[in-house]
């Protein structure tokens, strides 16, 4: 029955208070600002710090920081590449990583095979220059012949041109994707080309 007596416009709020002012904020502490002003000042520290080395490798060497043993040329896929086309370009600098790898292996397999006295060794060491002449015939020589270390050089130059392979067939048909929707949002259709080649072939009107 109490409910009747109560007066419906009566507030709970206080006259001297703004309802349109913002919430109170809660008061951080001491002890978290000076966390937070710390882990900013090491931030900068940390940047600062890039920065000078960056500034340091450019007066040595120019620009210039790849291979990072002896920089011939500026590579940077952070830099010099379209932020939707890094993950992308990251994957064939490291399919590449892998062919440079593979050659090597490839090359030190192929002198193993010539030691151990296989027909053709000489020839196979002379194409392991660029291509994959330890390859898996070779491997089952091997290893039928019991040349251990052979074998095994010869096992993961073929894990090497197998990874080869399948990434140049993956990517290039990723690519190609790419490029087909980026020339299709263009407006770029083999029906507009033909129309333009056939425009294009016309004879000139006197």
């Amino acid at each position: 029955m109490s409910t009747y007596n109560e007066n419906p416009f009566a507030s709970s709020h206080s006259l001297d208070t703004n309802p349109f002012d913002d919430p109170p904020q809660p008061q951080t502490s001491h002890s978290t600002r000076l966390e937070d002003l710390q882990r900013r000042e090491a931030d900068i520290e940390r940047r600062e710090a890039e920065l000078n080395q960056k500034a340091e490798h450019i007066r040595k060497h120019g620009r210039n920081n790849w291979p990072f043993f002896y920089p011939l040329i500026f590579h940077s896929i952070q830099d010099e590449i379209p932020e939707a086309s890094r993950p992308l370009i990251t994957r064939l600098y490291q399919l590449w990583l892998v062919l440079f790898g593979t050659l090597i292996v490839n090359m030190v397999a192929c002198l193993f095979i010539l030691f151990s006295g296989a027909q053709g060794g000489g020839s196979d060491l002379g194409a392991s220059i660029g291509t994959g002449s330890a390859g898996l015939m070779q491997t089952i020589r091997m290893f039928t012949a019991r040349h251990w270390a052979a074998a095994i050089l010869s096992t993961i130059a073929t894990v090497g041109w197998t990874l080869q392979g399948v990434g140049n067939a993956f990517y290039f048909l990723q690519a190609s994707s790419i490029i087909y929707k980026h020339h299709n949002a263009a407006g770029h259709t083999m029906e507009k080309v033909s129309v333009i080649a056939a425009a294009s072939g016309e004879p000139k009107q006197n």
